[in-house]
């Protein structure tokens, strides 16, 4: 599982017009699966995200987490994050489950997420989607398992 993590003051997914998700201080999650992921991959994913402090405090170091600043998180199934364009133009995307492996794989991670009693929004698994966002430091993260 692959995973990029943008500390967002706002973010929001639309699919053909439609908000299919809406956050404001939180985290926006691209997601990635591969065709090895495992459900205690998922799990480690989800016990991290929620767990980590990536707020500032009263001091302005980095110590506070979702629960604290009651943040919230957007997830948004993302294939491209196992594009490997090692050789040639164009990249290769056979590391990324096919969706029939994928897709269940995502739910269960926001299922996982949302048992950590996180408010989580999502895109659209599989569709065409628009994301915006508004950075919240940058703060960027990349997270594998």
């Amino acid at each position: 599982m692959r995973l990029l993590l943008q500390r967002v003051s706002r973010a929001e997914v639309r699919v053909g017009g439609r908000v299919t998700g809406r956050i404001n201080q939180g985290y926006l999650l691209l997601v990635g699966i591969t065709h090895s992921d495992t459900a205690s991959q998922l799990e480690w994913m989800a016990e991290k995200v929620a767990g980590l402090r990536l707020f500032a405090d009263a001091d302005g170091k980095m110590n506070l987490g979702l629960a604290d600043v009651g943040g919230a998180v957007l997830v948004v199934s993302q294939f491209t994050l196992y594009g490997d364009s090692s050789k040639g133009r164009r990249p290769s995307f056979v590391d990324a489950a096919r969706p029939e492996i994928a897709e269940p794989l995502y739910d269960r991670f926001v299922a996982l997420l949302r048992e950590r009693a996180l408010p989580v929004e999502t895109g659209e698994f599989g569709a065409m989607m628009d994301v915006e966002l508004v950075n919240d430091g940058p703060v960027t993260l990349w997270l594998e398992k």
